[in-house]
């Protein structure tokens, strides 16, 4: 099994990681291929960001099509194109957000989410909305970082991304938190111990996911939403 793992942003070291991290995870006998936005931003941090991103990201899964590549993850925690990747690629392919507040409501009755910048919170509200999920929701917290800090040692951001963790255990009653960024996949099993609650990354979650449906030899329907597109 064939498994592409996508950074819709362009920069190598966060798809270096989030490819190591959903190796890790990934069952024997699945291939994970890496790759980056094309000619996309840095970071996607807010509506702009994302949009842009799309159309490198689209272009990818078209090939993608092409080399046989059995399932796509995307990731990005606000799930960008995720309808439109559908759409151009046969197979099952799941936005980490998507998949991470799902497993979340899978082993807890609760769950608060915690992202990077504040301007993310309502994106991920909104999401979360479509899923249906907001009533399992308990809040969208935001941990005051931009996107890149994370890629930086010394900045701080792991420790910021903890504490807000704490705040949310004692402040919404969460049973469970989700990690609203794909760029703190490495951060999971650390935090997890720091702070006794169950984290879910999406990265891997996602992986696992798309594993289980391609076994299940489930595709994208071709009926009706999901139809390729009209004009290509």
């Amino acid at each position: 099994m064939k498994i592409l793992v996508i950074n819709p942003n362009s920069t190598a070291s966060m798809t270096d990681k989030i490819v190591a991290s959903a190796r890790q995870k990934a069952s024997a006998g699945t291939t994970i291929i890496g790759a980056s936005g094309i000619n996309a931003p840095a970071s996607i941090q807010g509506h702009y960001d994302e949009a842009m991103s799309v159309p490198g990201l689209l272009a990818r899964l078209k090939q993608a099509e092409e080399e046989g590549i059995d399932g796509v993850v995307v990731a990005c925690f606000d799930d960008p194109g995720i309808g439109a990747c559908r759409e151009v690629f046969s197979g099952p392919v799941l936005g980490i957000c998507e998949a991470a507040v799902k497993a979340a409501s899978m082993i807890s009755t609760s769950f608060s989410v915690v992202t990077t910048l504040p301007r993310s919170v309502p994106v991920i509200e909104e999401l979360i909305h479509g899923y249906g999920l907001s009533h399992r929701c308990r809040r969208v917290r935001s941990a005051a970082i931009p996107v890149l800090a994370l890629e930086e040692p010394g900045s701080g951001a792991r420790e910021k991304v903890r504490d807000e963790i704490l705040r949310a255990v004692h402040e919404d009653n969460c049973e469970a938190v989700v990690l609203g960024c794909a760029g703190m996949a490495d951060l999971t099993e650390w935090l997890t111990e720091e702070t006794g609650i169950p984290v879910i990354d999406g990265v891997t979650v996602a992986t696992r996911m798309v594993e289980a449906l391609v076994g299940c030899g489930l595709k994208t329907s071709k009926i009706g939403a999901y139809a390729l597109p009209i004009q290509d």
